[in-house]
């Protein structure tokens, strides 16, 4: 009796500890890469940094909450793509920034010496990314 309380109190501090230090990770890469600030910037809205501080935390708690709970989402598809359009901006946000960061393309095509082709290059890369996507999504998923 009391060697299982004891398990789940370990289990209890293990899974938060745990939750902790990814949340802090998740936060320490949106803070270093300097997404919302970006955004921001790029769309000259300071007015509204209230509000996307408090999306960003609804959005980690209710992924949280989505994780852990067997939901079954019956909404009707215009729904769904538009839940899915905001989960591939905000990935293709993330990514983006990240690649911007580290300088990834510049160097890239520096070496393989296709700096007059970046701009071609990158949309090879998003039409790859959207077309592997769709085909994931239609043959394997659905």
């Amino acid at each position: 009796m009391i060697t299982n309380i004891l398990i789940n109190v370990l289990e209890i501090v293990i899974g938060f500890s745990s939750g902790i230090a990814v949340g802090c990770g998740f936060i320490a890469l949106i803070m270093m890469l300097q997404i919302i600030p970006r955004l921001i910037q790029l769309t000259n809205s300071s007015k509204f940094l209230n509000l996307y501080t408090s999306a960003i935390l609804f959005g980690a708690i209710f992924g949280s909450y989505i994780s852990f709970v067997l939901v079954t989402w019956n909404y009707p598809l215009v729904v769904l793509i538009l839940w899915g359009a905001f989960h591939g901006i905000f990935n293709g946000m993330l990514v983006a920034a990240l690649a911007e960061v580290l300088n990834v393309f510049p160097i890239l095509f520096r070496r393989i010496g296709m700096e007059r082709y970046h701009v071609l290059l990158l949309m090879a890369f998003l039409f790859g990314k959207i077309g592997g996507s769709l085909f994931q999504w239609l043959f394997f998923i659905k």
